[in-house]
C-alpha cells in the first residue's frame, strides 16, 4: 500500500482509469477535459514568475556578465545542432519505412476547412521580423501576467543585468527575489499533487472524443513516430549523455514522476517548474537552468521535430505527392525555422506543421485532415521526448561552463529522486555548482 503515496504511482493509475472510462464511455470521457485544463492553468500560474526570479537572481550574482553571453552562445548552437539531428532523423526514417505508402488519397476528397483552419493559426504572426518584434514586451509586468516564456526571460534578464550593475543593493534585491521564490516552490509542490486527476481528465477526454478506432486507422504513421522518438532519445541523447557523464536510463528514470505526468496531460509545459527543480538537485547550477530550459521549450524540441519532418512525408506520401531532393532540402530548411515557434502546449506541433505546409505547396494542405484526429495520440509522445531533450541539453551545458557538480549528479542519479525529495527548490536556488 505505500507505493500508493508515491505521485508516480498515482499518475500511472490516473492514466489507466483515463483511458478506461474514455474507452467504456466515450461522453463522459470526453467531458473530463475541464480536470486537465484546470491543473495545467494551475502550473502555468507560477511558470513565468518561476522563470523570472530563477533568471533574474542567478544573473544578479554573476561576477562575469560575460560569462553569460558565452552561456547563451552555447545553448543556442547546442539547441541547432541536436534540432537539425532530429529534423533529419525523421525525415531520414520517413524515406525509409514510408509510413503514408498505399493510402492513395485523392485531396479533393479531403475537407479543406481542417487544413485551412491550422494554416490560418500558423501564419498569424508569421515572419521573423514579425517575431521579434513579438520577443519584446509591451510592459514590463505584460508578460508575467500573460506567460509568454521568451518574454518572461528578456525582461528576467535584463533584471539581472540591472542588478548584477547595482553592487550590494543588487545583491539584495536577489536576496528577496530567493525569498519570494520559496513562496511560489511551496504553491508548485501543493499543485502538483493534483497531478493524477489532471492525468485522469487528460486521458480520458483523448480515448472519449478520438476513440482507440482513431489510433488503429493511422498505426503505422504513430507507431513509426513513437519508435523512431524512442530510438532518438535512447541512441541519440544517450550517446550525448554519456559523453557527459551520466547515463539516460537513469535520467530517465530520475525524472519519472514529470514524464508520467507528461504523459497524462500531453504537455511538457505541466512538469515546467518541477524539472527546473530536479536538474538543480542534480547539480547544474541555477543560471544554466534558468536560461536552457525556458530557452529549450521554443528552440530545443527535438520530439516536435522528428514529428514535423515524418508527417510532411506521410501526407505526401499519402496523396500520392512526389518529393525530389531540392523539395525535400526546402521542407528541411523550412522546419528548421517553423519548428523554433512550436511551445510544450498540446496542439503547438500541428500548427507548427500546418506552418511548414504552407510553405511547401506541393504538399495539399487539405491532407491536415488525415492525421487530425490522431494527433493528440502523437503530442504524448512529443512532449516526452522534448522533456528529455531539454533536461539532457541543461545538464551537458551545465558541463561545458563547469558549472555542473558532477559529484550530486552521480549521486542523485545512483540515489533516485525519492533521495531528494524534501529538498525545497528554494535552496537549490540559493545553493550554485558547487554545492557552496
Amino acid at each position: 500500500m505505500r507505493y500508493l503515496k508515491l505521485l508516480y504511482v498515482q499518475v500511472l493509475i490516473a492514466i489507466v482509469l483515463g483511458v478506461a472510462v474514455g474507452a467504456i464511455w466515450p461522453a463522459t470521457g470526453a467531458a473530463l477535459k475541464p480536470l486537465a485544463d484546470a491543473f495545467i492553468k494551475l502550473i502555468k500560474l507560477v511558470i513565468a514568475p518561476v522563470i523570472f526570479i530563477t533568471v533574474a537572481g542567478g544573473i544578479a550574482r554573476m561576477s562575469d556578465l560575460k560569462a553569460f553571453g558565452r552561456l547563451g552562445g552555447k545553448t543556442l548552437l547546442y539547441f541547432e545542432a541536436v534540432s537539425t539531428l532530429a529534423l533529419l532523423i525523421g525525415l531520414a526514417v520517413g524515406l525509409l519505412i514510408r509510413p503514408g505508402a498505399g493510402f492513395n488519397v485523392d485531396p479533393a476528397t479531403l475537407d479543406p476547412a481542417v487544413g485551412a483552419e491550422y494554416a490560418a493559426k500558423a501564419a498569424h504572426g508569421e515572419g521573423i521580423v514579425a517575431w521579434l518584434l513579438h520577443l519584446i514586451p509591451d510592459t514590463f509586468l505584460g508578460p508575467l501576467a500573460g506567460g509568454e516564456l521568451l518574454q518572461v526571460l528578456l525582461i528576467a534578464i535584463l533584471t539581472g543585468f540591472a542588478c548584477a550593475k547595482l553592487g550590494e543593493f543588487g545583491d539584495r534585491v536577489a536576496d528577496g527575489l530567493d525569498q519570494v521564490g520559496k513562496v511560489f516552490f511551496a504553491i508548485i509542490h501543493l499543485v502538483v499533487r493534483l497531478a493524477p486527476i489532471g492525468a485522469f481528465g487528460a486521458m480520458g477526454f483523448t480515448v472519449g472524443k478520438y476513440g482507440v478506432a482513431a489510433l488503429g486507422n493511422l498505426a503505422v504513421l504513430v507507431g513509426t513516430f513513437y519508435l523512431t522518438s524512442l530510438i532518438f532519445v535512447i541512441v541519440v541523447l544517450g550517446l550525448i549523455a554519456r559523453l557527459a557523464g551520466f547515463s539516460i536510463f537513469r535520467f530517465i528514470a530520475y525524472i519519472r514522476e514529470e514524464l508520467l505526468i507528461v504523459l497524462g496531460t500531453s504537455s511538457s509545459e505541466s512538469v515546467l517548474p518541477q524539472i527546473m527543480e530536479k536538474l538543480q538537485r542534480l547539480g547544474a547550477s541555477r543560471t544554466v537552468t534558468g536560461l536552457v530550459i525556458p530557452t529549450g521549450y521554443s528552440f530545443n524540441l527535438d520530439g516536435t521535430n522528428i514529428y514535423m519532418t515524418l508527417a510532411t512525408l506521410f501526407l505526401a506520401q499519402a496523396t500520392n505527392t512526389p518529393l525530389d531532393a531540392w523539395q525535400l532540402a526546402t521542407i528541411l530548411g523550412v522546419a528548421m525555422l517553423t519548428s523554433k515557434g512550436a511551445s510544450g502546449v498540446t496542439g503547438a506541433g500541428f500548427i507548427t506543421l500546418a506552418a511548414t505546409l504552407a510553405v511547401v505547396p506541393d504538399i495539399p494542405i487539405a491532407a491536415l485532415a488525415l492525421i487530425v484526429g490522431i494527433d493528440r495520440f502523437m503530442s504524448e509522445c512529443r512532449a516526452l521526448t522534448n522533456l528529455v531533450g531539454n533536461g539532457v541539453a541543461t545538464l551537458v551545458v551545465a558541463r561545458w561552463e563547469g558549472e555542473l557538480d558532477r559529484g550530486r549528479l552521480a549521486r542523485e542519479l545512483a540515489a533516485g529522486p525519492g533521495a531528494g525529495a524534501d529538498h525545497p527548490l528554494a535552496e537549490g536556488l540559493a545553493t550554485d555548482a558547487d554545492g557552496d
